[in-house]
């Protein structure tokens, strides 16, 4: 029996905007591009706007002055979607808190929680580092002050702050609690369930 082979599904092959964006991640004008490919200007913005389809030799052309595997271009983007009501609850040490983590488990290069804390809320009873090169925290309710071993900063709704994992510090929530987005680069840890 003859295997039936599945039918392409119609969509539009969209390449441009990876294009552009290895362009001008590279600091790359389009006039550089195209003397670099020996291609037209104007050819290579029909390119990065979808508005035409290069052959495969021209694309490789493209792809070689901006050392981009070709294979790049038509690679599905890695999503991964944590819905907050699902997300698995952790514990980072703190005390009168609801954390989630936010991000998948096994992603490494940043975590993202998402800390719920009641009035006088705390990250534990002493000032603790984390295993990140950075910290942000940024308050969507309520107001917090992060302590340090010098000094403390108060932040209030809207607020942000970013700092080293590694510096002691810690945290406490005011009296009307707050809602908190705890940002970790790189994952402080790495689970895998």
């Amino acid at each position: 029996m003859r295997s039936v082979h599945a039918s392409a599904n119609g969509a539009e092959v969209r390449i441009g905007a990876k294009i552009r964006s290895a362009r001008i991640a590279q600091r790359m004008t389009l006039e550089q591009l195209a003397q670099a490919s020996g291609l037209s200007r104007g050819f290579i913005s029909r390119v990065e706007n979808d508005a035409t389809s290069p052959s495969i030799a021209t694309l490789v052309q493209v792809c070689q002055v901006l050392s981009l595997p070709v294979g790049s271009l038509f690679s599905e983007p890695e999503l991964q979607l944590v819905h907050l009501e699902s997300a698995p609850h952790i514990n980072m040490g703190g005390e009168g808190i609801v954390e989630r983590l936010v991000t998948g488990r096994n992603e490494s290069r940043v975590q993202v929680i998402h800390t719920v804390a009641d009035a006088g809320a705390n990250g534990g009873g002493e000032l603790y580092t984390v295993s990140s090169d950075l910290e942000v925290l940024h308050v969507t309710r309520g107001a917090v002050t992060v302590e340090f071993a010098s000094h403390s900063v108060r932040l209030d709704r809207g607020d942000t702050l970013t700092f080293s994992g590694r510096e002691p510090h810690n945290w406490r929530a005011h009296e009307d609690g707050a809602e908190l987005m705890w940002t970790l680069i790189p994952a402080a840890w790495s689970g895998s369930t």
